[in-house]
């Protein structure tokens, strides 16, 4: 470290939050956004409350002159997952002098929010596009009993809770969950008595002592040390930043880029950009996740940047300046391809590598198309033959894996030589075999996608690109052609099956060959209907009824369960054929089940708070 650094006094986390609140203490542009789940909080205030030190923190005296070089932010106070992730942008008084945090602003961060603020995240196996599924949680305290046992080696209970559970609560038990934010706004002990006897608990030692302690640990105990950096110079800052940011994991190359854009962009703030569109992107259609990483890398590869790997030597002043000037362009098409993924039937459930974005993005870029392509009748033939080409990449295991970055750079140079006035994909597609990434399949593949199960992300893909009729634009649902109610283990127990043909018959239920693409009302109407009435029912005509059959590639419909293994392995040949036929491999497909059933489900929730406790409980 610097000789200019110096230790400073160490003080209270008090003192510390106070700072915050007076915007003495602030953040410079490059530090990157708050990212602590609710464990890792309460595993900081864990160790404070055992006295744990909590690490140090590099702080950096920013002279009026030089604040004018940099932007700054405030601390969270109140997070929302939803949508309030973003930390406030400040406006600095001219000749004022202030502190940057250039290490220790998650802990900081955290302190801030269960000290002062709310926790806001999504309920579990909520809709994650509802504002509602997000409630406003305050830290609390235990103050009579410790943690339940966990691996995390907890060892006092705090909870982010929300009003209506604490409403919910037995009135016996609530009364010992206290607020910490009351802790740190009670200046005085005396006070913080008064509080718990308006809580019922002055005369219970234990809830007193533990009250105490936590008072203690937030504004008597000198836990908090700083390291005071004074040089002015911005690029050594960065520098410094950058090494004690980049010496773990926790920062990413991408952070690295964010920051150094932010610090060098002269245009626009940089964050600002970058995370807004972001949040534009994954609020197109159904909703995307796409990260900063895949926004960052598409900006390097539509600037043209010749290197587009995330290594620190890229981040040029000059391949920044390059990416500032042409932002407004490169948003525009990240936005077209965007709408262009949801035009295919793609959301955040069924896309299976953000990457793919990019190539798309880069061809608007180049032909300077808009929002009108997606709309356009003489642009059809060549969105079905860019749709045809993102789903088949998205299906084929591999594609966007290893080797990225080279990949990127053939399809920009692919896109360049022959992308003037149609998608080239004779050209990509021949650099993708000899990449090693061919988009024709294997008999093994073949069967690989036959396994594909319901609530796999690539079945919806799979099924959208074997049968093209399907209006992606249109919602559609993943639907059972044999419904799932009628083959659950009460109905074949019923129906006579014995308990090893109700297993065969129950592991055929969500594989491919009993799903269908249907549009979201027609599946509703459908329901659990046996799809043989249902079909007679919904098409009224023997014309119609041999045509939804053609049209999905169905045999005779069972009209009760003893039919269905039939069904499924008529279904399964006939699809093995379409997909050998689709998607240009072979044909030799068989009609059982080969191999292990491969999950490929997008991952879900945390089942416990054990599993989040587990965790690490902080690290910057």
């Amino acid at each position: 470290m610097s000789l200019l650094m110096g230790y400073l006094p160490p003080t209270t986390i008090a003192d510390a939050l106070r700072r915050i609140q007076k915007g003495e203490l602030i953040l410079p542009a490059i530090q990157r956004e708050y990212v602590w789940r609710p464990s890792q909080v309460i595993g900081l205030f864990d160790s404070i409350m055992r006295g744990y030190p909590i690490g140090s923190f590099l702080s950096w005296k920013v002279n009026p002159e030089t604040v004018k070089k940099f932007r700054f932010y405030g601390f969270l106070k109140d997070y929302n997952q939803f949508n309030a992730r973003h930390n406030p942008m400040l406006d600095i008084a001219p000749g004022q002098a202030v502190t940057g945090m250039l290490d220790g602003q998650q802990r900081l961060t955290s302190l801030n929010i269960g000290l002062r603020g709310t926790y806001a995240y999504k309920n579990n196996r909520a809709w994650s596009n509802n504002p509602e599924n997000y409630p406003l949680r305050r830290l609390y305290l235990n103050v009579l009993g410790e943690a339940e046992q966990n691996e995390a080696g907890l060892l006092y209970d705090f909870r982010f809770l929300t009003d209506g559970q604490l409403a919910a609560a037995d009135p016996e038990e609530s009364r010992y969950w206290f607020a910490v934010h009351r802790v740190y706004e009670t200046d005085d002990l005396g006070d913080l008595w008064d509080l718990a006897g308006d809580a019922g608990l002055a005369n219970d030692r234990s809830a007193r002592n533990t009250l105490s302690q936590l008072w203690k640990a937030i504004h008597s105990a000198p836990g908090v040390h700083f390291y005071e950096e004074t040089e002015q110079d911005v690029e050594r800052v960065l520098d410094i930043f950058i090494r004690v940011n980049s010496a773990g994991t926790v920062l990413s190359y991408s952070d690295l880029l964010l920051s150094i854009a932010t610090a060098q962009w002269k245009d626009r703030d940089a964050r600002y950009a970058i995370h807004g569109l972001v949040d534009a992107l994954n609020s197109t259609g159904q909703g995307f996740g796409f990260t900063q990483d895949v926004v960052l890398k598409s900006g390097l590869v539509l600037a043209g940047v010749g290197d587009i790997g995330f290594k620190v030597k890229n981040f040029t002043a000059e391949n920044m300046a390059t990416l500032d000037r042409n932002w407004d362009g490169i948003s525009d098409s990240l936005k077209v391809a965007a709408g262009l993924l949801s035009d295919f039937g793609l959301s955040n459930a069924t896309l299976t590598a953000g990457s793919v974005l990019i190539p798309i993005a880069y061809y608007v870029h180049r032909r300077g198309l808009t929002q009108k392509y997606r709309e356009s009748v003489a642009g059809s033939a060549d969105r079905e033959v860019l749709r045809s080409w993102t789903l088949r990449s998205l299906i084929v295991q591999g594609v966007w894996g290893s080797g990225l970055d080279s990949l990127l750079r053939d399809l920009r140079k692919a896109i360049d030589d022959h992308g003037a006035s149609g998608f080239p994909i004779v050209e990509i597609e021949r650099r993708m075999a000899a990449r090693g990434k061919s988009l024709a399949i294997t008999a093994e593949q073949v069967e690989d996608i036959l396994n594909l199960s319901y609530g796999a992300a690539r079945t919806f893909a799979v099924l959208a690109m074997l049968f093209p009729h399907v209006n992606t634009r249109n919602i559609h649902h993943v639907d059972h052609v044999f419904p799932q109610a009628l083959l659950s283990r009460s109905k074949l127990k019923q129906a006579g099956f014995g308990r090893d043909a109700a297993d065969d018959l129950q592991s055929k239920r969500d594989q491919l060959p009993n799903l269908q693409l249907l549009e979201g009302l027609e599946n509703i109407s459908k329901s659990d209907t046996p799809p043989a009435m249902w079909a007679s029912t919904s098409y009224k005509t023997p014309d119609a009824y041999e045509a939804y059959l053609d049209r999905y590639d169905l045999p005779r419909l069972p009209s009760d369960v003893t039919e269905f293994a039939d069904f499924f392995a008529e279904r399964r040949s006939a699809l093995g054929r379409r997909i050998a036929a689709v998607l240009g491999g072979t044909s030799t497909v068989t009609s059982g089940i080969v191999g292990a059933h491969i999950d490929t489900s997008e991952p879900t929730l945390r089942a416990s708070i054990e599993e989040e406790l587990a965790e690490s409980a902080y690290a910057e």
